[in-house]
Protein backbone atom coordinates (compact mmCIF):
# COMPACT_ATOMS: atom_id res chain seq x y z
CA UNK A 1 0.00 0.00 0.00
CA UNK A 2 2.85 2.37 0.89
CA UNK A 3 4.47 1.53 -2.43
CA UNK A 4 1.29 2.45 -4.28
CA UNK A 5 1.01 5.77 -2.44
CA UNK A 6 4.67 6.48 -3.21
CA UNK A 7 4.03 5.77 -6.88
CA UNK A 8 1.03 8.08 -6.88
CA UNK A 9 3.08 10.87 -5.32
CA UNK A 10 5.83 10.32 -7.91
CA UNK A 11 3.33 10.51 -10.77
CA UNK A 12 1.83 13.70 -9.31
CA UNK A 13 5.29 15.21 -8.95
CA UNK A 14 6.12 14.39 -12.57
CA UNK A 15 2.82 15.84 -13.76
CA UNK A 16 3.41 18.94 -11.64
CA UNK A 17 6.81 19.44 -13.25
CA UNK A 18 5.32 19.15 -16.74
CA UNK A 19 2.50 21.56 -15.84
CA UNK A 20 4.99 24.06 -14.38
CA UNK A 21 7.04 23.97 -17.57
CA UNK A 22 3.94 24.53 -19.70
CA UNK A 23 2.78 27.32 -17.39
CA UNK A 24 6.15 29.05 -17.70
CA UNK A 25 6.09 28.70 -21.49
CA UNK A 26 2.54 30.10 -21.66
CA UNK A 27 3.55 32.99 -19.42
CA UNK A 28 6.43 33.93 -21.69
CA UNK A 29 4.28 33.55 -24.81
CA UNK A 30 1.51 35.75 -23.40
CA UNK A 31 3.76 38.16 -21.53
CA UNK A 32 3.25 41.09 -23.97
CA UNK A 33 -0.54 40.93 -23.70
CA UNK A 34 -0.33 40.45 -19.92
CA UNK A 35 1.93 43.46 -19.66
CA UNK A 36 -0.50 45.51 -21.73
CA UNK A 37 -3.41 44.44 -19.51
CA UNK A 38 -1.38 45.38 -16.41
CA UNK A 39 -0.54 48.78 -17.92
CA UNK A 40 -4.21 49.42 -18.76
CA UNK A 41 -5.21 48.43 -15.23
CA UNK A 42 -2.55 50.74 -13.77
CA UNK A 43 -3.57 53.60 -16.06
CA UNK A 44 -7.20 53.32 -14.95
CA UNK A 45 -6.23 53.61 -11.28
CA UNK A 46 -3.83 56.47 -11.96
CA UNK A 47 -6.78 58.33 -13.53
CA UNK A 48 -8.84 57.50 -10.47
CA UNK A 49 -6.14 58.80 -8.10
CA UNK A 50 -5.69 61.99 -10.10
CA UNK A 51 -9.42 62.68 -9.99
CA UNK A 52 -9.51 62.15 -6.25
CA UNK A 53 -6.48 64.33 -5.58
CA UNK A 54 -7.62 67.11 -7.88
CA UNK A 55 -11.19 67.31 -6.59
CA UNK A 56 -11.81 67.94 -2.87
CA UNK A 57 -15.46 66.96 -3.15
CA UNK A 58 -14.55 63.61 -4.72
CA UNK A 59 -11.88 63.05 -2.09
CA UNK A 60 -14.42 63.75 0.65
CA UNK A 61 -16.88 61.22 -0.84
CA UNK A 62 -14.14 58.61 -0.99
CA UNK A 63 -13.11 59.28 2.60
CA UNK A 64 -16.73 59.04 3.73
CA UNK A 65 -17.09 55.69 1.99
CA UNK A 66 -13.95 54.45 3.75
CA UNK A 67 -15.11 55.74 7.16
CA UNK A 68 -18.48 54.06 6.64
CA UNK A 69 -16.64 50.81 5.90
CA UNK A 70 -14.61 51.12 9.12
CA UNK A 71 -17.73 51.82 11.16
CA UNK A 72 -19.57 48.89 9.60
CA UNK A 73 -16.57 46.66 10.19
CA UNK A 74 -16.53 47.59 13.88
CA UNK A 75 -20.25 46.91 14.14
CA UNK A 76 -19.74 43.60 12.32
CA UNK A 77 -17.12 42.51 14.88
CA UNK A 78 -19.51 43.46 17.68
CA UNK A 79 -22.35 41.40 16.20
CA UNK A 80 -20.10 38.39 15.61
CA UNK A 81 -19.12 38.47 19.30
CA UNK A 82 -22.81 38.70 20.20
CA UNK A 83 -23.57 35.62 18.10
CA UNK A 84 -20.75 33.72 19.77
CA UNK A 85 -21.97 34.70 23.24
CA UNK A 86 -25.66 34.07 22.55
CA UNK A 87 -25.93 31.74 19.53
CA UNK A 88 -29.62 31.11 20.29
CA UNK A 89 -30.47 34.75 19.50
CA UNK A 90 -31.07 35.99 15.98
CA UNK A 91 -28.45 38.65 15.14
CA UNK A 92 -29.12 40.67 12.00
CA UNK A 93 -26.14 40.68 9.61
CA UNK A 94 -24.58 44.01 8.65
CA UNK A 95 -24.70 43.05 4.97
CA UNK A 96 -26.07 40.07 3.05
CA UNK A 97 -25.13 38.64 -0.36
CA UNK A 98 -27.32 39.57 -3.31
CA UNK A 99 -30.16 37.08 -3.93
CA UNK A 100 -28.42 35.76 -7.08
CA UNK A 101 -24.99 35.49 -5.42
CA UNK A 102 -24.37 31.74 -5.19
CA UNK A 103 -20.88 31.95 -3.64
CA UNK A 104 -22.11 31.97 -0.03
CA UNK A 105 -25.23 29.79 -0.25
CA UNK A 106 -23.86 26.88 1.79
CA UNK A 107 -24.80 26.67 5.48
CA UNK A 108 -21.13 26.42 6.49
CA UNK A 109 -20.69 30.16 5.92
CA UNK A 110 -23.07 30.90 8.81
CA UNK A 111 -22.03 28.26 11.34
CA UNK A 112 -20.31 28.71 14.72
CA UNK A 113 -17.74 30.04 15.58
CA UNK A 114 -18.80 32.50 12.83
CA UNK A 115 -15.29 33.20 11.57
CA UNK A 116 -16.38 32.56 7.99
CA UNK A 117 -19.47 34.70 8.49
CA UNK A 118 -17.16 37.54 9.49
CA UNK A 119 -14.89 36.93 6.47
CA UNK A 120 -17.90 36.86 4.14
CA UNK A 121 -19.49 40.05 5.44
CA UNK A 122 -16.18 41.90 5.59
CA UNK A 123 -15.55 41.01 1.94
CA UNK A 124 -19.01 42.26 0.95
CA UNK A 125 -18.46 45.51 2.88
CA UNK A 126 -15.10 46.06 1.20
CA UNK A 127 -16.61 45.38 -2.24
CA UNK A 128 -19.43 47.80 -1.53
CA UNK A 129 -16.97 50.50 -0.45
CA UNK A 130 -14.78 50.17 -3.55
CA UNK A 131 -17.70 50.30 -5.96
CA UNK A 132 -19.18 53.30 -4.13
CA UNK A 133 -15.88 55.15 -4.50
CA UNK A 134 -15.76 54.44 -8.22
CA UNK A 135 -19.39 55.47 -8.70
CA UNK A 136 -18.70 58.78 -6.94
CA UNK A 137 -15.84 59.71 -9.31
CA UNK A 138 -16.59 62.04 -12.21
CA UNK A 139 -14.91 60.18 -15.08
CA UNK A 140 -15.61 59.97 -18.79
CA UNK A 141 -18.30 57.31 -19.38
CA UNK A 142 -16.14 54.64 -21.00
CA UNK A 143 -13.23 55.19 -18.61
CA UNK A 144 -15.60 54.81 -15.67
CA UNK A 145 -17.19 51.71 -17.15
CA UNK A 146 -13.77 50.17 -17.75
CA UNK A 147 -12.58 51.01 -14.23
CA UNK A 148 -15.74 49.53 -12.77
CA UNK A 149 -15.29 46.34 -14.81
CA UNK A 150 -11.63 46.00 -13.83
CA UNK A 151 -12.42 46.56 -10.15
CA UNK A 152 -15.22 44.01 -10.23
CA UNK A 153 -12.85 41.49 -11.79
CA UNK A 154 -10.35 42.21 -9.01
CA UNK A 155 -12.99 41.84 -6.31
CA UNK A 156 -14.37 38.64 -7.84
CA UNK A 157 -10.88 37.13 -7.82
CA UNK A 158 -10.36 38.08 -4.15
CA UNK A 159 -13.59 36.47 -2.97
CA UNK A 160 -12.85 34.32 0.12
CA UNK A 161 -14.73 31.42 -1.48
CA UNK A 162 -11.87 31.13 -4.00
CA UNK A 163 -9.24 30.24 -1.37
CA UNK A 164 -9.00 27.03 0.60
CA UNK A 165 -8.24 28.59 4.01
CA UNK A 166 -11.25 30.92 3.78
CA UNK A 167 -13.71 28.47 2.23
CA UNK A 168 -15.51 26.46 4.95
CA UNK A 169 -17.06 24.09 2.40
CA UNK A 170 -13.66 23.06 1.03
CA UNK A 171 -12.17 22.70 4.52
CA UNK A 172 -15.07 20.51 5.65
CA UNK A 173 -14.76 18.31 2.58
CA UNK A 174 -11.03 17.89 3.15
CA UNK A 175 -11.71 16.83 6.74
CA UNK A 176 -14.43 14.38 5.74
CA UNK A 177 -12.30 12.77 3.02
CA UNK A 178 -9.04 12.72 5.02
CA UNK A 179 -7.45 15.04 2.49
CA UNK A 180 -8.41 13.02 -0.59
CA UNK A 181 -10.42 15.98 -1.96
CA UNK A 182 -7.22 18.09 -1.92
CA UNK A 183 -5.26 15.44 -3.81
CA UNK A 184 -8.09 15.12 -6.36
CA UNK A 185 -8.20 18.90 -6.67
CA UNK A 186 -4.48 19.05 -7.34
CA UNK A 187 -4.83 16.36 -10.00
CA UNK A 188 -7.68 18.35 -11.61
CA UNK A 189 -5.50 21.46 -11.57
CA UNK A 190 -2.63 19.66 -13.29
CA UNK A 191 -4.96 18.28 -15.97
CA UNK A 192 -6.41 21.73 -16.66
CA UNK A 193 -2.95 23.30 -16.81
CA UNK A 194 -2.02 20.70 -19.39
CA UNK A 195 -5.25 21.33 -21.31
CA UNK A 196 -4.91 25.10 -21.06
CA UNK A 197 -8.43 25.82 -19.80
CA UNK A 198 -10.75 25.20 -16.86
CA UNK A 199 -12.92 22.10 -17.19
CA UNK A 200 -16.57 23.18 -17.03
CA UNK A 201 -18.29 19.92 -17.94
CA UNK A 202 -17.61 16.25 -18.58
CA UNK A 203 -16.77 16.46 -22.26
CA UNK A 204 -16.49 12.67 -22.59
CA UNK A 205 -20.27 12.38 -22.30
CA UNK A 206 -21.16 13.93 -25.65
CA UNK A 207 -20.79 12.80 -29.25
CA UNK A 208 -21.98 14.87 -32.19
CA UNK A 209 -24.59 12.99 -34.18
CA UNK A 210 -25.44 10.72 -31.25
CA UNK A 211 -26.60 12.85 -28.30
CA UNK A 212 -25.94 16.28 -29.85
CA UNK A 213 -26.95 17.50 -33.34
CA UNK A 214 -29.24 14.48 -33.67
CA UNK A 215 -31.83 15.76 -36.15
CA UNK A 216 -31.71 13.60 -39.26
CA UNK A 217 -30.49 15.29 -42.42
CA UNK A 218 -27.73 15.49 -45.02
CA UNK A 219 -24.97 17.82 -46.15
CA UNK A 220 -25.98 18.88 -49.65
CA UNK A 221 -23.35 21.52 -50.42
CA UNK A 222 -19.94 22.63 -49.21
CA UNK A 223 -17.28 25.20 -50.02
CA UNK A 224 -14.35 26.66 -48.08
CA UNK A 225 -16.69 28.39 -45.60
CA UNK A 226 -19.86 26.34 -45.17
CA UNK A 227 -21.47 22.97 -45.26
CA UNK A 228 -25.17 23.36 -45.99
CA UNK A 229 -27.37 20.83 -44.19
CA UNK A 230 -30.87 19.95 -45.37
CA UNK A 231 -33.02 18.17 -42.79
CA UNK A 232 -35.27 15.20 -43.51
CA UNK A 233 -39.00 16.11 -43.50
CA UNK A 234 -41.14 14.72 -40.68
CA UNK A 235 -44.49 15.81 -42.12
CA UNK A 236 -46.31 14.90 -45.34
CA UNK A 237 -46.80 18.56 -46.24
CA UNK A 238 -44.38 21.45 -45.86
CA UNK A 239 -44.53 25.20 -46.36
CA UNK A 240 -43.83 26.43 -49.86
CA UNK A 241 -40.90 28.59 -48.70
CA UNK A 242 -38.04 26.70 -47.00
CA UNK A 243 -36.40 27.98 -43.82
CA UNK A 244 -32.68 28.78 -43.97
CA UNK A 245 -30.89 29.31 -40.63
CA UNK A 246 -27.63 31.24 -40.22
CA UNK A 247 -26.05 30.43 -36.84
CA UNK A 248 -23.04 32.41 -35.60
CA UNK A 249 -19.61 31.23 -36.76
CA UNK A 250 -18.14 32.38 -33.47
CA UNK A 251 -19.61 29.10 -32.12
CA UNK A 252 -20.78 25.79 -33.58
CA UNK A 253 -24.25 25.59 -35.14
CA UNK A 254 -25.55 22.75 -32.97
CA UNK A 255 -26.66 25.05 -30.16
CA UNK A 256 -29.79 25.24 -32.33
CA UNK A 257 -29.91 21.43 -32.53
CA UNK A 258 -28.79 20.61 -29.00
CA UNK A 259 -30.94 17.54 -28.49
CA UNK A 260 -34.41 16.40 -29.49
CA UNK A 261 -36.13 18.18 -26.60
CA UNK A 262 -34.27 21.45 -27.08
CA UNK A 263 -33.72 21.78 -30.81
CA UNK A 264 -35.06 24.71 -32.82
CA UNK A 265 -34.10 22.76 -35.93
CA UNK A 266 -36.14 19.70 -34.89
CA UNK A 267 -39.04 21.95 -33.91
CA UNK A 268 -39.04 23.64 -37.32
CA UNK A 269 -39.00 20.30 -39.13
CA UNK A 270 -41.85 18.91 -37.02
CA UNK A 271 -43.91 22.05 -37.67
CA UNK A 272 -43.73 21.47 -41.42
CA UNK A 273 -40.81 23.57 -42.60
CA UNK A 274 -38.10 22.39 -44.97
CA UNK A 275 -35.16 23.41 -42.80
CA UNK A 276 -31.61 24.16 -43.93
CA UNK A 277 -28.73 25.38 -41.75
CA UNK A 278 -25.19 26.56 -42.47
CA UNK A 279 -22.45 24.69 -40.62
CA UNK A 280 -19.44 27.01 -40.68
CA UNK A 281 -15.89 25.91 -41.33
CA UNK A 282 -13.60 26.19 -38.29
CA UNK A 283 -10.85 28.36 -39.81
CA UNK A 284 -7.32 27.02 -39.90
CA UNK A 285 -4.19 29.17 -39.63
CA UNK A 286 -4.04 29.68 -43.41
CA UNK A 287 -7.58 31.12 -43.60
CA UNK A 288 -6.83 34.50 -42.04
CA UNK A 289 -7.41 36.25 -45.39
CA UNK A 290 -11.14 35.47 -45.39
CA UNK A 291 -13.19 38.66 -45.04
CA UNK A 292 -16.69 39.61 -43.97
CA UNK A 293 -17.40 40.02 -47.70
CA UNK A 294 -16.57 36.34 -48.16
CA UNK A 295 -19.04 35.37 -45.43
CA UNK A 296 -21.72 37.33 -47.31
CA UNK A 297 -20.96 35.93 -50.77
CA UNK A 298 -19.68 32.40 -50.09
CA UNK A 299 -21.79 31.96 -46.97
CA UNK A 300 -25.15 33.73 -46.94
CA UNK A 301 -25.82 34.44 -50.61
CA UNK A 302 -24.47 31.07 -51.75
CA UNK A 303 -26.65 29.26 -49.21
CA UNK A 304 -29.75 31.14 -50.42
CA UNK A 305 -28.90 30.22 -54.01
CA UNK A 306 -28.44 26.52 -53.23
CA UNK A 307 -31.60 26.29 -51.12
CA UNK A 308 -33.64 27.79 -53.93
CA UNK A 309 -32.03 25.48 -56.49
CA UNK A 310 -32.75 22.38 -54.41
CA UNK A 311 -36.34 23.23 -53.44
CA UNK A 312 -37.41 25.18 -56.51
CA UNK A 313 -38.87 27.81 -54.18
CA UNK A 314 -38.92 31.39 -55.48
CA UNK A 315 -38.08 32.71 -52.01
CA UNK A 316 -36.70 31.51 -48.69
CA UNK A 317 -37.51 32.34 -45.09
CA UNK A 318 -34.40 33.18 -43.11
CA UNK A 319 -33.32 33.19 -39.47
CA UNK A 320 -30.05 34.61 -38.15
CA UNK A 321 -28.82 34.00 -34.62
CA UNK A 322 -26.31 36.36 -32.97
CA UNK A 323 -23.49 37.07 -35.46
CA UNK A 324 -25.42 35.04 -38.01
CA UNK A 325 -28.18 37.63 -37.67
CA UNK A 326 -25.70 40.46 -38.21
CA UNK A 327 -24.60 38.70 -41.40
CA UNK A 328 -28.24 38.28 -42.44
CA UNK A 329 -28.94 42.00 -41.93
CA UNK A 330 -25.94 43.05 -44.02
CA UNK A 331 -26.86 40.54 -46.72
CA UNK A 332 -30.45 41.74 -46.90
CA UNK A 333 -29.27 45.34 -47.23
CA UNK A 334 -27.05 44.29 -50.14
CA UNK A 335 -29.81 42.30 -51.84
CA UNK A 336 -32.14 45.31 -51.43
CA UNK A 337 -29.69 47.92 -52.73
CA UNK A 338 -30.92 49.66 -55.91
CA UNK A 339 -27.62 49.27 -57.79
CA UNK A 340 -25.66 46.06 -57.44
CA UNK A 341 -21.97 45.76 -58.17
CA UNK A 342 -21.61 41.97 -58.35
CA UNK A 343 -23.47 39.18 -60.10
CA UNK A 344 -24.21 36.92 -57.11
CA UNK A 345 -26.25 39.60 -55.35
CA UNK A 346 -28.12 40.52 -58.52
CA UNK A 347 -29.14 36.88 -59.07
CA UNK A 348 -30.59 36.60 -55.57
CA UNK A 349 -32.42 39.93 -55.52
CA UNK A 350 -35.94 39.51 -54.04
CA UNK A 351 -35.08 35.95 -53.00
CA UNK A 352 -35.81 36.40 -49.26
CA UNK A 353 -39.40 36.14 -48.03
CA UNK A 354 -39.00 36.88 -44.30
CA UNK A 355 -36.17 37.53 -41.85
CA UNK A 356 -36.00 36.49 -38.19
CA UNK A 357 -33.31 38.08 -36.03
CA UNK A 358 -32.64 36.02 -32.89
CA UNK A 359 -30.56 37.72 -30.16
CA UNK A 360 -28.93 39.83 -32.86
CA UNK A 361 -27.32 43.26 -32.97
CA UNK A 362 -27.50 45.45 -36.06
CA UNK A 363 -27.05 48.50 -33.85
CA UNK A 364 -24.03 48.23 -31.53
CA UNK A 365 -24.61 51.37 -29.45
CA UNK A 366 -24.92 49.27 -26.30
CA UNK A 367 -23.04 45.98 -26.31
CA UNK A 368 -23.44 45.21 -22.63
CA UNK A 369 -20.43 44.20 -20.51
CA UNK A 370 -18.26 43.95 -23.63
CA UNK A 371 -18.46 47.75 -23.86
CA UNK A 372 -16.21 48.04 -20.80
CA UNK A 373 -13.48 46.10 -22.59
CA UNK A 374 -13.60 47.23 -26.19
CA UNK A 375 -11.78 50.52 -26.74
CA UNK A 376 -9.26 52.05 -29.14
CA UNK A 377 -6.15 50.53 -27.50
CA UNK A 378 -7.65 47.03 -27.55
CA UNK A 379 -8.82 47.33 -31.16
CA UNK A 380 -5.39 48.67 -32.20
CA UNK A 381 -3.69 45.84 -30.35
CA UNK A 382 -5.77 43.12 -32.03
CA UNK A 383 -5.33 44.74 -35.45
CA UNK A 384 -1.56 44.82 -34.92
CA UNK A 385 -1.55 41.19 -33.81
CA UNK A 386 -3.51 40.05 -36.88
CA UNK A 387 -2.13 42.46 -39.48
CA UNK A 388 -0.08 39.74 -41.20
CA UNK A 389 -2.93 37.24 -41.35
CA UNK A 390 -3.72 34.34 -39.09
CA UNK A 391 -6.77 33.74 -36.98
CA UNK A 392 -8.20 34.84 -33.66
CA UNK A 393 -7.90 31.68 -31.62
CA UNK A 394 -11.12 30.21 -30.29
CA UNK A 395 -9.73 29.58 -26.81
CA UNK A 396 -8.71 33.25 -26.53
CA UNK A 397 -12.24 34.31 -27.40
CA UNK A 398 -13.67 31.84 -24.90
CA UNK A 399 -11.44 33.19 -22.12
CA UNK A 400 -12.60 36.73 -22.90
CA UNK A 401 -16.28 35.75 -22.71
CA UNK A 402 -15.68 33.76 -19.53
CA UNK A 403 -14.02 36.80 -17.94
CA UNK A 404 -17.12 38.89 -18.55
CA UNK A 405 -19.10 36.49 -16.35
CA UNK A 406 -16.32 35.20 -14.12
CA UNK A 407 -18.60 34.50 -11.16
CA UNK A 408 -20.57 32.08 -13.31
CA UNK A 409 -18.00 30.70 -15.74
CA UNK A 410 -14.65 30.79 -13.93
CA UNK A 411 -14.60 30.93 -10.14
CA UNK A 412 -17.29 28.31 -9.41
CA UNK A 413 -15.18 25.79 -11.34
CA UNK A 414 -12.00 26.85 -9.53
CA UNK A 415 -13.77 26.12 -6.25
CA UNK A 416 -15.46 22.90 -7.39
CA UNK A 417 -12.56 21.40 -9.36
CA UNK A 418 -9.51 22.47 -7.36
CA UNK A 419 -10.60 23.26 -3.78
CA UNK A 420 -13.17 20.47 -3.49
CA UNK A 421 -11.62 17.98 -5.90
CA UNK A 422 -14.87 17.33 -7.72
CA UNK A 423 -15.53 16.96 -11.45
CA UNK A 424 -18.30 18.92 -13.18
CA UNK A 425 -21.36 16.95 -14.30
CA UNK A 426 -22.26 16.59 -17.99
CA UNK A 427 -24.06 19.67 -19.34
CA UNK A 428 -24.61 19.93 -23.08
CA UNK A 429 -24.78 23.74 -23.19
CA UNK A 430 -21.38 24.04 -21.48
CA UNK A 431 -19.94 21.37 -23.78
CA UNK A 432 -21.08 23.47 -26.74
CA UNK A 433 -19.68 26.70 -25.27
CA UNK A 434 -16.30 25.00 -24.78
CA UNK A 435 -16.29 23.63 -28.34
CA UNK A 436 -14.49 26.70 -29.62
CA UNK A 437 -14.08 28.11 -33.12
CA UNK A 438 -11.37 30.30 -34.58
CA UNK A 439 -12.10 33.52 -36.47
CA UNK A 440 -10.31 34.69 -39.64
CA UNK A 441 -8.18 37.72 -38.77
CA UNK A 442 -9.38 39.89 -41.67
CA UNK A 443 -13.05 39.24 -40.94
CA UNK A 444 -12.64 39.65 -37.19
CA UNK A 445 -10.74 42.96 -37.26
CA UNK A 446 -13.31 44.40 -39.70
CA UNK A 447 -16.21 43.29 -37.51
CA UNK A 448 -14.48 44.45 -34.33
CA UNK A 449 -13.67 47.96 -35.53
CA UNK A 450 -16.40 48.81 -38.03
CA UNK A 451 -19.34 47.24 -36.22
CA UNK A 452 -18.64 46.55 -32.54
CA UNK A 453 -16.50 49.60 -31.87
CA UNK A 454 -17.48 52.27 -34.41
CA UNK A 455 -21.11 51.09 -34.89
CA UNK A 456 -21.12 51.88 -38.59
CA UNK A 457 -23.58 49.18 -39.65
CA UNK A 458 -26.60 51.09 -38.39
CA UNK A 459 -25.57 54.36 -40.10
CA UNK A 460 -26.90 54.75 -43.63
CA UNK A 461 -24.15 54.22 -46.23
CA UNK A 462 -21.36 54.54 -43.62
CA UNK A 463 -20.17 50.99 -44.21
CA UNK A 464 -19.34 49.22 -47.46
CA UNK A 465 -19.57 45.45 -47.66
CA UNK A 466 -18.89 43.77 -51.01
CA UNK A 467 -18.37 47.34 -52.24
CA UNK A 468 -22.05 48.10 -51.60
CA UNK A 469 -23.04 50.96 -49.25
CA UNK A 470 -25.09 49.39 -46.46
CA UNK A 471 -28.50 50.91 -45.75
CA UNK A 472 -30.57 48.78 -43.36
CA UNK A 473 -33.56 51.00 -44.12
CA UNK A 474 -33.82 49.28 -47.50
CA UNK A 475 -34.87 46.03 -45.81
CA UNK A 476 -38.60 45.78 -46.45
CA UNK A 477 -39.32 42.08 -45.98
CA UNK A 478 -41.40 41.13 -42.92
CA UNK A 479 -39.09 41.00 -39.91
CA UNK A 480 -39.43 39.15 -36.59
CA UNK A 481 -37.01 40.21 -33.83
CA UNK A 482 -36.34 38.24 -30.64
CA UNK A 483 -34.52 39.75 -27.67
CA UNK A 484 -33.93 38.09 -24.31
CA UNK A 485 -34.18 39.87 -20.97
CA UNK A 486 -30.87 38.79 -19.44
CA UNK A 487 -28.78 38.79 -22.61
CA UNK A 488 -25.21 39.90 -21.80
CA UNK A 489 -23.99 39.61 -25.41
CA UNK A 490 -26.84 41.20 -27.40
CA UNK A 491 -28.74 43.26 -24.79
CA UNK A 492 -32.49 43.25 -25.40
CA UNK A 493 -32.62 47.03 -25.80
CA UNK A 494 -30.00 46.80 -28.52
CA UNK A 495 -31.83 43.93 -30.20
CA UNK A 496 -35.02 46.01 -30.10
CA UNK A 497 -33.31 48.78 -32.09
CA UNK A 498 -33.48 46.53 -35.16
CA UNK A 499 -37.22 47.23 -35.28
CA UNK A 500 -36.44 50.92 -35.87
CA UNK A 501 -33.75 50.35 -38.51
CA UNK A 502 -35.69 48.27 -41.05
CA UNK A 503 -38.65 49.46 -43.12
CA UNK A 504 -40.97 46.47 -43.45
CA UNK A 505 -43.60 45.00 -41.14
CA UNK A 506 -41.97 44.22 -37.79
CA UNK A 507 -42.78 42.00 -34.80
CA UNK A 508 -40.77 42.09 -31.56
CA UNK A 509 -40.73 39.37 -28.92
CA UNK A 510 -38.95 39.52 -25.57
CA UNK A 511 -38.04 36.15 -24.08
CA UNK A 512 -37.04 35.41 -20.51
CA UNK A 513 -33.50 34.28 -19.59
CA UNK A 514 -30.37 35.10 -21.58
CA UNK A 515 -28.51 34.83 -24.86
CA UNK A 516 -28.34 31.03 -24.89
CA UNK A 517 -31.06 29.64 -22.63
CA UNK A 518 -33.56 32.23 -23.86
CA UNK A 519 -32.87 31.23 -27.47
CA UNK A 520 -33.22 27.48 -26.96
CA UNK A 521 -36.28 27.78 -24.72
CA UNK A 522 -38.32 24.95 -26.22
CA UNK A 523 -42.06 24.54 -25.47
CA UNK A 524 -42.65 22.41 -22.37
CA UNK A 525 -45.23 21.81 -19.69
CA UNK A 526 -43.05 23.44 -17.04
CA UNK A 527 -43.04 26.94 -18.65
CA UNK A 528 -39.70 27.75 -17.01
CA UNK A 529 -39.21 30.84 -19.20
CA UNK A 530 -42.05 32.95 -20.60
CA UNK A 531 -42.14 35.54 -23.35
CA UNK A 532 -43.67 38.98 -23.94
CA UNK A 533 -45.33 40.19 -27.14
CA UNK A 534 -47.65 42.73 -28.71
CA UNK A 535 -46.16 45.96 -27.35
CA UNK A 536 -46.36 49.30 -29.11
CA UNK A 537 -43.58 49.72 -31.67
CA UNK A 538 -41.99 52.92 -32.93
CA UNK A 539 -41.76 54.64 -29.53
CA UNK A 540 -38.73 52.95 -28.01
CA UNK A 541 -38.09 49.86 -25.90
CA UNK A 542 -39.58 51.20 -22.65
CA UNK A 543 -42.94 51.99 -24.26
CA UNK A 544 -42.97 48.59 -25.96
CA UNK A 545 -42.21 46.78 -22.69
CA UNK A 546 -44.82 48.73 -20.74
CA UNK A 547 -47.53 47.91 -23.29
CA UNK A 548 -46.53 44.28 -24.00
CA UNK A 549 -48.50 41.22 -22.93
CA UNK A 550 -47.04 38.12 -21.31
CA UNK A 551 -47.31 34.79 -23.08
CA UNK A 552 -46.87 31.46 -21.34
CA UNK A 553 -43.70 29.53 -21.96
CA UNK A 554 -41.57 29.50 -25.08
CA UNK A 555 -41.66 32.11 -27.84
CA UNK A 556 -41.24 29.35 -30.45
CA UNK A 557 -44.99 28.74 -31.07
CA UNK A 558 -45.65 32.49 -31.46
CA UNK A 559 -42.80 32.75 -33.96
CA UNK A 560 -43.94 29.64 -35.83
CA UNK A 561 -47.47 31.00 -36.12
CA UNK A 562 -46.08 34.24 -37.57
CA UNK A 563 -43.83 32.33 -39.95
CA UNK A 564 -46.50 29.90 -41.14
CA UNK A 565 -48.79 32.80 -42.00
CA UNK A 566 -46.17 34.13 -44.43
CA UNK A 567 -44.52 30.96 -45.76
CA UNK A 568 -46.80 30.30 -48.72
CA UNK A 569 -49.09 27.38 -49.45
CA UNK A 570 -48.65 23.80 -48.25
CA UNK A 571 -46.90 21.48 -50.72
CA UNK A 572 -45.80 17.81 -50.63
CA UNK A 573 -42.64 17.31 -48.59
CA UNK A 574 -39.50 16.57 -50.62
CA UNK A 575 -38.81 12.84 -50.99
CA UNK A 576 -35.07 13.20 -50.36
CA UNK A 577 -32.40 15.73 -49.52
CA UNK A 578 -30.52 17.48 -52.31
CA UNK A 579 -31.03 17.01 -56.06
CA UNK A 580 -29.03 16.11 -59.18
CA UNK A 581 -27.18 19.42 -59.13
CA UNK A 582 -26.50 19.25 -55.40
CA UNK A 583 -26.34 15.58 -54.36
CA UNK A 584 -25.93 14.41 -50.78
CA UNK A 585 -22.29 14.64 -49.65
CA UNK A 586 -22.56 12.99 -46.22
CA UNK A 587 -25.05 12.57 -43.36
CA UNK A 588 -25.62 15.41 -40.90
CA UNK A 589 -24.02 16.81 -38.81
CA UNK A 590 -21.16 16.66 -41.33
CA UNK A 591 -17.40 17.12 -41.01
CA UNK A 592 -17.09 20.87 -40.47
CA UNK A 593 -18.86 20.95 -37.10
CA UNK A 594 -16.50 18.27 -35.76
CA UNK A 595 -13.35 20.27 -36.49
CA UNK A 596 -11.54 21.62 -33.44
CA UNK A 597 -10.01 25.07 -33.01
CA UNK A 598 -6.51 23.78 -32.20
CA UNK A 599 -4.00 25.04 -34.76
Amino acid sequence: MEKENGADVLVLAQEATKASQKLAANFMENFPSQLQAYNEFTTSYIQLANKMIGNPDTMAKSQNAYLEYLQNNMELSKRIFEKQAKPEENVTPIISPAPNDRRFKAAEWNESPYFFDYVKQNYLLMSKMMMEIINSIDLEKHAKSKLSFQTQQYLDALCPANFFLTNPEAIKMAQETNGKSLIAGFENLLKDLEKGSITQTDDTSFVLGENLAQTKGSVVFENELIQLIQYTPQTEKVSEFPLLIFPPWINKYYILDLHTERSLVEYGVKEGHTVFITSWKNPTADMGHISFDDYVVSGAIKAIEVVRAITGAPKVDTLGYCLGGTLLGATLAILSAPKQTFLEAERERNSVNTATFLATMLDFSDIGPMGAIIDEPLVNSIEEKLKDGGVMRGDDMAKAFNAIRANELVWPYVVNNYLKGQTPPPFNVLYWSCDNTNLPGKMYTFYLRKMLYENQLRVKNALRICNVPIDLGLIKVPVYVIGTIDDHIAPCRTAFNTTELVSGDVEFILGDSGHIMGAINAPSKKHKYNHHFGGTLGKGFDVWKESAKQGEGSWWPHWNQWLMSKSGKQIPAPEKEGNKEFPVIEPAPGRYVKEKSSL
